[in-house]
C-alpha cells in the first residue's frame, strides 16, 4: 500500500504545480534585478534577491569575489566598501582603509562578520537599513530557489558577473582560470547551466569561458566609447549578449547587434523615463536597481487573472 501511495501523491503534486505555473505569464523581455533590488534593499544580499523575485524579474544579477579559503562570495567589490559596510565591531570603514579589508586575504568566517546593510547607501535613500552579511553564492542560490518553489512559482536566470582585472590578479582575486573554474564547478552543482549567464568587463574571462565552457551564455559588459565592431573584435567572438551602459545605446546600434543575433541588455536603467526610452529602442531587456518601477509599467512576470465559471 505504501509503495502505491507515492505515485498518487506525486501525481497531485505535479498537477498542483502545473496549475500554479499555468497562471504565470513570462515575457520575452528580460528584466534583471541589479544586485538584487539595490534601490530597496542592501545590494547583493538575500533580501534584495527575494524582493527582486517578488517584483517579477526574469533574471537575478549579482557579482562575485573569492575568499582566502576559496569560498565564492556575492560581493561587488573584492573588499569591504566604505560606502556600505561596517567593521565587525560596528565602527566605520574609511575610504583609505577599505582595500585593506581584502576579501581575497580573509577566510569566509571573517568576511561574514562584517555588516554591509545597517549603514545603508547614501545613493539609495529608500533602501531599507538592516544588518546583513555578504552571502556565499551557494546560500544565495538556495534561498532564491526555495523562494521560487514556495512563492514565485517560476524559474529565473542568473546573470553572474566575474569581477577581475589584470592588476588585481593574485592581489584581490585569483587568476581568471582559477576564478572561473571555481564558479563553474559550484553552479554546475546547484543550477542547470541553461539558466546561467556569465558577464564581465574583463574580456579575458569571456574568452576563457568561450573556450572551456562553450555551452554557457556570455555577456560582454561595456562602458567604453569604442564602436560595437571594435569591442567585438577585441572579444574575438560574438557573445549571446552585448551589455553596455544604457546611455551608450542608439537605435542603430541595437538594430545592428540584433542583425548579428546578439541580444542587447543595457545597464543600469533606473528612471521610468529611461526605461521607456530603452523600450523604444527595442532592447531585449535591461538591468535595474528598481525592478518594481519596471513592473509598474508592465514589465516582468505577471500573474494572469483567472475567472471562475
Amino acid at each position: 500500500m505504501i509503495a502505491m501511495r507515492r505515485p498518487i501523491i506525486l501525481f497531485f503534486l505535479i498537477a498542483f504545480t502545473t496549475q500554479a505555473l499555468s497562471q504565470i505569464y513570462i515575457p520575452t523581455f528580460d528584466l534583471q534585478g541589479h544586485r538584487g533590488a539595490r534601490g530597496l534593499f542592501p545590494e547583493n544580499a538575500i533580501p534584495a534577491f527575494l524582493s527582486a523575485l517578488d517584483s517579477g524579474v526574469t533574471t537575478i544579477e549579482l557579482d562575485l569575489a573569492i575568499t582566502k579559503d576559496r569560498q565564492i562570495v556575492v560581493s561587488h567589490e573584492p573588499w569591504m566598501s566604505a560606502d556600505i559596510c561596517l567593521q565587525p565591531d560596528g565602527s566605520e570603514i574609511t575610504e583609505k582603509q577599505e582595500r585593506t579589508f581584502n576579501i581575497y586575504e580573509m577566510d569566509y568566517e571573517e568576511v561574514r562578520k562584517f555588516d554591509c546593510g545597517s549603514k545603508g547607501n547614501k545613493d539609495f535613500p529608500s533602501q531599507v537599513k538592516m544588518p546583513v552579511s555578504k552571502p556565499l553564492l551557494k546560500d544565495a542560490i538556495i534561498a532564491i530557489e526555495r523562494h521560487i518553489r514556495s512563492r514565485s512559482l517560476y524559474e529565473v536566470d542568473y546573470n553572474i558577473e566575474i569581477k577581475t582585472s589584470p592588476s588585481g590578479d593574485e592581489k584581490f582575486h585569483p587568476t581568471v582560470e582559477v576564478f572561473s573554474d571555481l564558479v563553474y564547478n559550484l553552479i554546475d552543482q546547484y543550477l542547470p547551466l541553461n539558466r546561467v549567464v556569465i558577464q564581465s568587463f574583463d574580456f579575458r574571462v569571456l574568452k576563457y569561458w568561450n573556450e572551456k565552457y562553450p555551452t554557457v551564455r556570455l555577456s560582454a559588459l561595456v562602458e567604453n566609447l569604442k564602436s560595437v565592431d571594435a569591442n567585438l573584435e577585441a572579444l574575438g567572438f560574438r557573445p549571446s549578449i552585448y551589455s553596455p551602459h544604457f546611455k551608450l545605446l542608439t537605435r542603430e546600434k541595437v538594430d545592428y547587434l540584433k542583425k548579428m543575433k546578439i541580444r542587447v541588455i543595457p545597464w543600469t536603467v533606473n528612471e521610468t523615463a529611461d526605461m521607456r526610452r530603452m523600450l523604444e529602442l527595442k532592447v531585449d531587456g535591461f538591468i535595474t536597481d528598481y525592478p518594481h518601477r519596471a513592473a509598474a509599467i508592465g514589465l516582468g512576470v505577471r500573474k494572469r487573472r483567472t475567472t471562475t465559471r
